[in-house]
């Protein structure tokens, strides 16, 4: 017993190790003639469940902190902190491909038609990732595919397609950031005003190089339109709308201005914070592809072409699944609209004043 009465906390206990541990039932024993590989392949997704487990329990604290009207500046650091941990697991479960890919396709074969059809598709934990991550279900190859779930499983992942995602929170924080546009400064304007330069002192090296033919001189020039139009799309509110509803920008206008303003001045102090959550959320979601595409590759090499247990094209949907199911593309794409350092216009001296931190000058004794 403990000092305060209670019993002594014991270990197998404070995990519950026998349930645990009791929770690994080869399908191919049940049926007779286990099949040695199995309890890896269990034990693998097993451990799979927990880390989407404690991915789940970060991002509904961060959800939790998202989700108030106003944003306390002060919460940005737990919030990249929980941010970082997913990442860290991220790379763990990428990792864990290589221990599931010591078993021998031959072995697989072993116990793979008992599973069918179970999947990994039916990973309701996963499915859940994506959805308060922000990724809806038309975005998923096929479609939501919720038929392949129970019907209680079914209805929460519908129920999660309702709900504010990490990415809807994204961009109404970014919306809310002031900075942009005042009596004295405009962002944007500056902003174009350099790409109308950039783009002028482009078309003149282009008309005036004596090295390219007519033909590449014209290539070129067209080129450089096409990159033009895609700037004017940032500049004109109703274009943007329209490119948005087309699905080929999700962000709001006013959220990708701010995202595209805290990159080019990220080594201002009050931005170094914002600008580290943002390269977070594209560090999750580089890591959620790569994850896929390393599935894909281990399931080729498991499977060949046959299909998936669940009765997919196997590792061609994974590999489409992948391709398809970026999630904060506009943060990628953001580099596309950098400006060189040497071309950034200066912020005016009040604003950088502001994005500034400021300490009394203490005189020492």
């Amino acid at each position: 017993m403990s000092g305060n009465g209670e019993p002594e906390l014991y270990y197998a206990d404070y995990l519950q190790l026998k349930r645990l541990l009791g929770a690994q039932l080869p399908e191919s024993r049940r049926r007779g003639a286990e099949a040695h590989d199995e309890m890896l392949f269990i034990i693998v997704h097993q451990v799979y469940e927990l880390w989407f487990r404690q991915i789940l329990h970060e991002l509904d604290a961060v959800l939790q902190i998202f989700g108030g009207e106003h944003l306390d500046e002060r919460s940005l650091g737990g919030i990249c902190a929980k941010l970082e941990r997913i990442t860290v697991i991220q790379h763990l479960l990428v990792e864990q491909i290589d221990v599931l890919e010591t078993m021998a396709p031959q072995d697989f074969l072993e116990f793979r038609d008992l599973l069918v059809p179970a999947s990994g598709f039916q990973s309701v934990q996963f499915r859940a990732i994506e959805a308060k991550l922000g990724l809806r279900g038309q975005e998923r190859p096929g479609g939501s595919g919720y038929r392949r779930f129970q019907p209680e499983d079914a209805r929460y992942l519908k129920s999660l397609q309702q709900q504010p995602s990490l990415f809807d929170r994204v961009d109404a924080w970014l919306a809310r950031i002031p900075f942009l546009q005042d009596e004295h400064y405009d962002f944007w304007a500056c902003y174009r005003d350099t790409i109308q330069e950039i783009f002028d002192s482009d078309r003149r090296v282009i008309e005036q190089h004596p090295q390219l033919t007519p033909d590449e001189r014209r290539q070129q020039l067209e080129q450089l339109q096409r990159s033009r139009r895609q700037f004017d799309c940032l500049f004109d509110p109703d274009d943007f709308e329209q490119q948005r509803a087309a699905g080929h920008v999700r962000l709001s206008r006013l959220a990708f201005q701010a995202a595209l303003f805290i990159h080019l001045y990220r080594d201002e102090p009050l931005l170094q914070q914002p600008f580290r959550l943002l390269k977070l959320l594209v560090e999750i979601d580089e890591q959620l592809t790569a994850w896929r595409y390393r599935h894909a590759l281990m399931v080729q090499r498991m499977l060949g072409s046959r299909i998936g247990t669940g009765g997919s094209s196997g590792h061609e949907y994974l590999r489409k699944s992948a391709e398809r199911t970026q999630i904060f593309t506009d943060l990628f794409n953001l580099a596309s609209y950098l400006l060189p350092r040497s071309r950034l216009e200066p912020l005016p001296p009040a604003l950088a004043r502001k994005l500034d931190f400021h300490f009394s000058t203490l005189s020492r004794g």
